[in-house]
């Protein structure tokens, strides 16, 4: 990790920099694959099928017997442990439920609004290095709740042509059937436009690398909803003294291990805390099966030594982290200075893996800066809200003249009609 010492404030937006990739190469790459696939359909993706993940897939959907062999092959020590998550996932999210209230914004006004569920949703699971069946809890648990019609799921097959046991058994656990071995771009771009065997869906969730990242940005300027703006995974901790430095290097590693673009950040107001996290990061990282990955990350990731704390909370909220950790006994003292995170971990025992995998917190949270503006991803995530309203004779005659002198002043005539056409009626009643 780079070193930076009592950094002045007007030099801070600098090191908020992310590791930058060439994006006009990767846009004609993806815009290539997304234009293959709405032109091709199934024939692109069994091409892409054996380019990208060297398989010869006959068919995409996994099938029953498919389904009911991961459930044999995956433990019952994983299986409790998936259970446990999933238990804590629900409770937190069936908390999400909102009753509103009908509002009457004048006497014989009534306003409301109703949650429904998006009727088609699509779910990325990657399934490479690292097959995310957690993932698979994060988002389809919210997507069951919300009561979403259809629920699809991509992921990527392994050179044999199967999926992740673990990926399969969760999705079967929580209810979701149709799970197809799709990759990469080609699977985002064949949930947005449908093919022979994937049908289309209307809003598209989940991580990826930068070119399931960049086909889903693609397809929002189509007209295709997605959950957030993403990129790679990332942590930043606070620690004051009272922090431990072998857990704070953990905690760096948890999110150096995602990949060689992710970006781990470490700020304090005590040289020594950064001092002795470094050295037990140098330890830590020497045991890790993904020691190379971790380094390259590494490479790109920052210590940072400032004045005090409440400096620490405001290059934070410059640099807007995916994940916050304030690794200090004081951790709630602060909650209030916080504006942008998309998820945050309070104390020396909050490690951020327990938000990734069974605190009950969601793991899907906006990357690169994109706290500022967007949360992680909800119950809400996956429900649309509709307005009601109700006028009586009472309500249009209280707001009618109203809307009449706004529609005129707008040059709106037929909006005023609407509501003159009315008031006659009402009024020789």
């Amino acid at each position: 990790m780079k070193v930076f010492k009592n950094i002045n404030q007007e030099k801070w937006e600098a090191l908020t920099e992310r590791q930058t990739i060439n994006k006009d190469n990767l846009n004609q790459t993806v815009q290539a694959i997304l234009n293959d696939v709405r032109l091709n359909g199934d024939k692109a993706l069994k091409s892409y099928s054996k380019r990208f993940d060297k398989v010869d897939l006959k068919t995409f959907l996994v099938s029953k017997s498919e389904i009911d062999s991961a459930n044999q092959l995956v433990t019952d020590e994983l299986k409790q442990a998936i259970n446990i998550a999933k238990q804590n996932i629900e409770a937190f999210h069936k908390a999400q439920f909102v009753d509103e209230a009908i509002i009457e914004t004048t006497k014989g006004v009534q306003c409301w609004r109703k949650a429904v569920g998006i009727e088609k949703v699509g779910l990325y699971i990657p399934g490479g290095s690292a097959p995310l069946f957690s993932t698979v809890l994060m988002l389809g648990i919210p997507a069951i709740l919300a009561n979403c019609k259809e629920v699809i799921l991509c992921t990527p097959a392994n050179k044999q042509g199967k999926v992740s046991p673990a990926i399969v058994y969760t999705a079967n656990l929580i209810g979701i059937s149709k799970i197809y071995k799709i990759g990469g771009a080609q699977a985002i771009a064949a949930m947005a436009f449908g093919t022979e065997t994937v049908p289309q869906m209307y809003k598209i969730f989940g991580p990826g690398n930068q070119f399931v990242t960049k086909a889903k940005e693609l397809i929002q300027q189509s007209g295709i909803a997605i959950d957030m703006p993403a990129g790679p995974s990332e942590v930043l901790i606070i620690a004051d003294t009272t922090g431990n430095p072998a857990y704070i290097a953990a905690d760096l590693l948890s999110q150096a291990e995602h990949g060689a673009d992710s970006q781990v950040i470490l700020l304090s107001d005590k040289e020594t805390v950064l001092t002795q996290s470094l050295i037990e990061l140098e330890k830590q990282v020497v045991e890790l099966p993904r020691a190379e990955i971790a380094k390259k990350a590494l490479l790109n990731s920052k210590a940072i030594l400032l004045k005090n704390i409440n400096d620490c909370i405001k290059f934070s909220n410059l640099y807007a982290p995916e994940h916050l950790i304030i690794a200090s006994d004081s951790a709630s003292d602060y909650i209030d200075d916080i504006v942008n995170a998309g998820s945050v971990f309070l104390g020396n025992y909050s490690c951020e893996s327990a938000g990734d995998y069974a605190s009950g917190t969601n793991h899907t949270l906006p990357t690169n800066g994109f706290a500022r503006s967007y949360s992680g991803v909800s119950l809400e995530s996956f429900q649309k809200k509709i307005t009601f309203q109700k006028l009586s004779i009472e309500g249009i005659k209280a707001i009618g003249p109203s809307i009449e002198i706004m529609a005129e002043a707008e040059e709106l005539f037929a909006h005023k009609n609407a509501v003159t056409i009315r008031l006659k009626d009402v009024n020789n009643v």
